[in-house]
């Protein structure tokens, strides 16, 4: 898998200046959905690998915590070193909170969610309430409601 993840980043490399270009938002959209699933369309090609399974899929409904944390350390910028914030052609609102037990489970305590799966379609119903606090910088709410959610405080 890790030759393979190499072999497809150089790939990339080669036809693009960065990673960010595969990730760019088109004016239509309003989060990462469609970017993620156009990143993975070129860095898994059209050939079955098993390491297909290793990057997820909003459009197969997954919450892609893995990717969307990821584009938060890329994208946005904070004056505490936690995030790069080293792309400068996306912005930070459209980034998403990484979903995950933690962040779903304190979410639902909270009221913020309704939906019991941590799926792509729960990312998206707290994306509308996030962004009605900060629709610069949703994705500050990350550190806070994953911490709450590790440490139990609250549950």
């Amino acid at each position: 898998d890790f030759a393979y993840f190499v072999k497809q980043f150089n790939k990339i490399y080669k036809q693009n200046e960065s990673l960010e270009n595969l990730f760019l938002i088109q004016k239509s959209e309003s989060n990462f959905q469609h970017s993620i699933e156009r990143f993975r369309q070129v860095f898994l090609g059209v050939e079955k690998h098993r390491t297909h399974k290793h990057v997820s899929s909003p459009y197969k409904n997954s919450s892609s915590k893995r990717i969307i944390m990821f584009l938060r350390w890329m994208t946005r910028k904070d004056n505490r070193g936690v995030d790069f914030g080293i792309w400068e052609n996306i912005d930070q609102k459209f980034l998403s909170i990484p979903l995950d037990v933690h962040t779903g489970n304190i979410s639902r305590k909270f009221g913020l969610i309704s939906r019991t799966q941590n799926d792509w379609k729960t990312v998206e119903e707290l994306d509308l309430i996030i962004r009605k606090f900060d629709d610069k910088d949703p994705a500050k709410y990350d550190f806070a409601l994953f911490g709450l959610g590790v440490t139990k405080e609250l549950l």
